[in-house]
């Protein structure tokens, strides 16, 4: 689960992190009082779930108050375009409206898993304000990593460590690592998935701010952070993949045309795959789990048949936990219940397999059973063709 910028840096707050001072606005009038309030000369950044926001437009430097209300204006409503965001771009709903601080470096700081070593990594470099993907692939060398204990956690030393290489010294040297140790301590208390500071700056006057700010939640542990999921934004995210959420099917949505339907995140991906080799494209990943039945391929239909892009639907189901047999009457019901307009391919494998053909052969339904992973995907893009 992602937050907001304002959001993230509240909990930063919270753990010692400095970051400026600073409130969230969703009108003109509300961003004017705020930069009254912080002294007039304030920076007025949209607030939606994507980077890049700056060379969009969303982001602007004020003056003064009535310069605030006038960025508030423009960049309220608005709907930002960046990287990444979808073609249409994200009406913006709120801003925030924080003290300007005059940079002097820009750092860059994060801590996230690292699943090759099942452990945290802290990750810093003196090249902040840029995407970190860029960094890494033009001068890796200047990206600086600490693995955390997993027993132990990060250790001072590590974060010294960090400090150093960042070529600080000083007050700003202690700054650093109280703020490193801080962020590490704010990524395992809140079960992030990234906890990211780009850029981390040094300002004119010699402080160490948080100027951005970006906390990524697993979703998995949210039910022991009811506050944090209180904080969900459903408007920044894709409706379908909200819908799917509320009947525990692992939908994301893809640019393609097929649809797909799998039990198994590993099955589901190397579905994918070869059906971009047969030369289609995936209109999704839905993994529907191990446990598939009636309601679950209802509402996976359902799901699929609402991306007006899909073509024809690839159900892959491979019966290990749950028979074939029954995913195959839970095709049928499914089927039955949700008006499928579009060509339908099943692949079924595993336990009563065989069973599960005659159930579809005998529905009197229009399927396509395939043999194999690869005349699924063969018969699929050929439907859509044809």
């Amino acid at each position: 689960m992602k937050i907001h910028e304002y959001q993230a840096k509240a909990i930063l707050r919270e753990f010692g992190v400095p970051v400026p001072a600073g409130e969230v606005a969703d009108t003109p009038a509300a961003a004017r009082a705020i930069a009254q309030k912080l002294g007039g000369r304030v920076v007025v950044k949209a607030q939606i779930h994507a980077g890049g926001r700056g060379k969009g437009g969303g982001i602007k430097l004020a003056d003064d108050p009535a310069a605030a209300e006038a960025a508030a204006r423009s960049i309220l409503g608005m709907r930002l375009k960046t990287p990444q965001t979808p073609a249409e771009g994200i009406e913006v709903k709120r801003v925030l409206v924080e003290e300007a601080s005059p940079i002097r470096q820009e750092l860059y700081l994060s801590v996230t898993l690292d699943r090759a070593r099942a452990t945290p990594v802290v990750m810093a470099s003196e090249a902040g304000g840029m995407e970190i993907e860029e960094v890494a692939a033009r001068s890796p060398e200047k990206i600086l990593r600490e693995w955390a204990d997993p027993a132990l956690g990060l250790q001072g030393f590590q974060a010294r460590a960090l400090s150093f290489g960042l070529g600080l010294s000083g007050d700003l040297f202690k700054a650093a690592v109280a703020a490193i140790l801080s962020l590490y301590h704010c990524f395992l208390a809140k079960d992030c998935s990234l906890a990211e500071i780009n850029p981390l700056v040094v300002t004119a006057d010699g402080r160490l701010l948080a100027l951005d700010a970006k906390l990524n939640f697993d979703d998995n542990a949210l039910f022991r952070h009811t506050d944090m999921a209180a904080m969900r934004d459903l408007d920044e995210e894709e409706p379908l993949e909200v819908e799917a959420s509320k009947h525990n099917l692992n939908y994301i949505k893809l640019d393609g045309n097929v649809g797909c339907m799998v039990n198994g995140a590993g099955l589901a991906m190397g579905t994918m795959d070869i059906i971009k080799l047969a030369g289609g494209e995936p209109a999704n990943f839905l993994d529907v789990g191990g446990g598939a039945n009636v309601n679950t391929v209802s509402n996976g239909f359902k799901i699929i048949l609402s991306d007006k892009n899909v073509k024809a639907i690839l159900i892959n189901i491979f019966g290990g936990i749950v028979r074939c047999d029954r995913v195959a009457n839970g095709v049928v019901e499914a089927a039955k219940n949700v008006h499928v307009n579009v060509p339908v391919v099943v692949r079924l494998e595993g336990t009563n397999a065989k069973e599960a053909r005659e159930i579809l052969a005998n529905s009197g339904l229009n399927f396509m059973v395939a043999g194999s992973l690869r005349d699924a995907a063969e018969k699929v893009t050929a439907a859509i063709k044809n």
